[in-house]
């Protein structure tokens, strides 16, 4: 981890002539985009994914009509179908699972005061009036500004970003459904264990407001980007 916090650090001090204070946000920004054009290729697989799903829809219509009465049966005979067509119905989530190291990296290096037996000068670093390291319950504080003090405005900002991409997910999975096309993460009730997924798919995106309130503002920013460049990136591979 100290090797990740000299990076950090060393791209901060790099661009602190553009950015000044805010230069370690701006050096997690350009983290979290090296780590989508990393796992842009699994994006893209997975895009590939579910145009091949949408294609076993007939079949997967003809095993309903066989097996609607034995729920069990179908499931069996759509995982083999899958298996059949090498065709995963699970690939849409390795690009989300791939990002995870990446994020609690983040959220490690900016919740611990030492890093390597030093002082973990990074916790000093602010996005504007926000410490990378505070958390939303800390802007909320007298100490802190409260809800519109300098921090308090940080966060409300992440949050209008977080509720605008939310809302344009929404939409968009709620016309894929209604267009009957298989949805990014998954095919809802064609994969076992799926059905309640897509009962709630189109609110998730919104659960991403709740986890930019809890961790770190670091961690937060690092959701914020991705979320965002995720929106953009399905929106073009999935048109």
């Amino acid at each position: 981890m100290s090797v990740f916090a000299d990076l950090v650090q060393k791209l901060a001090e790099l661009l602190d002539p553009l950015f000044g204070a805010s230069a370690a946000a701006a050096a997690i920004v350009l983290f979290t985009a090296f780590v989508r054009l990393l796992v842009h290729p699994l994006s893209r697989a997975a895009a590939r994914g579910q145009k091949a799903r949408a294609e076993l829809q007939p079949k997967i219509a003809e095993l309903r009509k066989k097996h609607g009465k034995n729920p069990e049966r179908l499931q069996r005979a759509v995982m083999e179908l899958h298996t059949e067509e090498k065709v995963s119905p699970l690939a849409g989530c390795l690009p989300g699972l791939f990002q995870l190291p990446a994020f609690f990296l983040l959220y490690h290096l900016f919740s611990n005061t030492t890093i390597g037996g030093r002082t973990n000068e990074l916790l000093t670093h602010q996005l504007f009036a926000a410490p990378l390291g505070g958390r939303w319950a800390d802007a909320l504080t007298g100490a802190g500004g409260g809800l519109l003090g300098g921090a308090g405005v940080v966060y409300l900002g992440l949050f209008a970003i977080v509720a605008a991409v939310a809302t344009f997910n929404y939409l968009r999975t709620k016309r894929m459904m209604a267009a009957g096309t298989p949805v990014p993460a998954g095919e809802g009730e064609q994969v076992p264990g799926l059905g309640a997924v897509t009962k709630v798919m189109p609110f998730m995106s919104f659960f991403t407001l709740v986890t930019v309130a809890v961790v770190p503002l670091a961690a937060a920013l690092y959701v914020v980007t991705s979320t965002t460049w995720s929106a953009v990136e399905r929106a073009a591979l999935y048109r």
